[in-house]
Formats: structure tokens, C-alpha cells, sequence
């Protein structure tokens, strides 16, 4: 049985917090749109992208530096998907393999083809050492 790609990229998101891509989008936004966030969505409950829409919406009064500030982190965050990608694509097999009964988030996946270095795949290995170390 094999798991769809979206499937195998959700297991592997609980690893996400190791590129610490998020934290790195948050900040740039928030440095780089800190004016933009004061005088127009300061109300703006934060979560489900409201942020995102607010700018949206007065997206013809951002500066420069806000708009480079989000451009830097949907950079950031395609890179940090792409790489995500590329090891669901490389350790598929490995995770079904070896890691089918564990439950999703929080690294546990990429803990269990750590603990199971042995008999993961070589390329499995390479990408998770690509990505993660």
C-alpha cells in the first residue's frame, strides 16, 4: 500500500519545526511590516490568515520593505515545502516501512527513521541528513 503524497508530506510536517522555517517567516513579517501592522490591522485577530488578508486588502498602501518582507517569506516557506518534499519523496518507502505505526507530529517520523538508521534506505538517510542536519 502506498501513501499519496499529500499524506506522506502531513506525516512529515510534525519535522517542520526543525527547519524552523516558521519562526523565520513570522519574524521577517513582523519586522518588515511592523508599520503596515499598526496602521491597518492592529484589530486583526491573529490566526487562519487574517494577517495574510489584511494585508491583502490594503495591499496598495504596503511599503517596499513590507512587500520584500512577505516576498522573503513565501521564499522561505517554498523552500522549507520543497524540502519537506523531497524527503517524503525519498524516505517513502522507509516511513511505511518502518514507521506506519507512529503517530504523526511533534519529529516522532523523522525520530523513528532515526532510530531505525540501520535498514533506512540510503537515499532516505541522504535526505534526511540534507534537510535536517
Amino acid at each position: 500500500m502506498r501513501i499519496a503524497k499529500p499524506i506522506l508530506l502531513a506525516l512529515l510536517l510534525g519535522v517542520a519545526a526543525n527547519l524552523s522555517a516558521q519562526d523565520t517567516i513570522v519574524d521577517t513579517v513582523k519586522q518588515g511590516c511592523a508599520t503596515e501592522v499598526e496602521n491597518y490591522c492592529s484589530q486583526v485577530m491573529l490566526g487562519e490568515g487574517r494577517m495574510l488578508a489584511c494585508f491583502y486588502a490594503h495591499e496598495d498602501k504596503l511599503s517596499g520593505q513590507c512587500q520584500y518582507a512577505l516576498y522573503q517569506a513565501a521564499n522561505t516557506l517554498d523552500q522549507a515545502v520543497n524540502a519537506l518534499q523531497y524527503v517524503a519523496t525519498e524516505c517513502e518507502d522507509d516511513i511505511i516501512k518502518h514507521c506506519a505505526e507512529v503517530q504523526m507530529g511533534e519529529g516522532r517520523i523523522l525520530e523513528c527513521l532515526r532510530s531505525n538508521s540501520e535498514t533506512v534506505s540510503a537515499s532516505c538517510t541522504q535526505a534526511v541528513n540534507d534537510v535536517f542536519e
